[in-house]
């Protein structure tokens, strides 16, 4: 198991060189980068830049785990409108996402950004289509990348599409290509699963449908600075063998950013240390 840190967490008043140096200082092995922290139109980013931006994480010892939070930036994304000409703009971020992903050393992109993909109170059932084929392309682009894009199952009511792993599930059943996967973002499980986050390991993780795992509280702190037990899903992970990346995602960052990082590393390596 590799530890990353969503950049995000720590970039407030920080390049990414300082962001990179303090992940490293912290511990974490990687970086899950979110391209609105790169620029305005991070799909654009000349490959100067991309090159760039990975010697400065290879440097202070880290790899760009992947990317996330995909469709911030630039504004007016959804892969679920009625407005052809937003899907083809939107899909055209995301082919440029992939190969960034994959130009920066990345493993997984992790499409969550519920405001992009929510389903209109009318015609539903034509969004999900729209979503679909969107979908289907961007796997078939994560193929020849030679990247996975997972798709995020989010709670409502902040997204009201793919709430659920088996929501997720029934897509990928549906497209059929091994390089679209799903992933568990912790937050989210323990509030619309019906099983527990060691559970859900259990039944998913054999089904090679989940290629990541974000871990937060579902008060949106870090791991540990909540009621959320956490030690029980490390352990049914190191039972299943897990060797992909575990992200640190929280969006509250209680005391600061920086104290917030160092608090969740150091509890999942102690869980990760003291587990069997």
């Amino acid at each position: 198991m590799k530890l990353s840190l969503c950049n995000e967490v720590i970039a407030e008043g920080r390049d990414f060189a300082a962001q990179c140096q303090l992940a490293s200082a912290l511990g974490y092995q990687g970086l899950e980068v979110a391209p609105f922290t790169l620029g305005d139109e991070p799909h654009k980013l000349p490959p100067q830049r991309i090159g760039e931006i990975r010697r400065i994480a290879e440097d202070a010892g880290l790899r760009i785990s992947g990317l996330h939070w995909l469709l911030v930036k630039p504004a007016g994304l959804s892969i679920t409108s009625d407005d052809l000409s937003v899907r083809h703009r939107t899909r055209d971020v995301m082919h440029h996402l992939v190969d960034l992903c994959a130009a920066l050393g990345g493993d997984v992109l992790v499409h969550g950004s519920p405001a992009q993909r929510r389903l209109p109170d009318g015609n539903a059932d034509m969004a999900r289509g729209h979503a679909l084929e969107i979908l289907a392309a961007i796997a078939d682009h994560a193929e020849r990348a030679g990247v996975t894009y997972c798709i995020e199952p989010l709670a409502a009511p902040g997204a009201n599409f793919i709430n659920t792993l088996d929501e997720a599930a029934a897509i990928l059943r549906q497209i059929r290509n091994p390089a679209l996967r799903t992933m568990i973002d912790c937050s989210a499980s323990v509030q619309m699963e019906a099983e527990p986050l060691d559970k859900l390991a259990e039944r998913w993780l054999p089904t090679g449908m989940v290629a990541h795992i974000q871990v937060n509280d579902r008060n949106k702190r870090g791991p540990g600075q909540g009621n959320d037990p956490f030690a029980p899903l490390i352990a049914a992970l190191k039972r299943l063998e897990y060797r992909g990346w575990i992200a640190a995602e929280p969006f509250d960052y209680v005391p600061d950013g920086a104290t917030c990082a160092a608090r969740t590393i150091g509890y999942l390596q102690g869980l990760i240390e003291a587990t069997p």
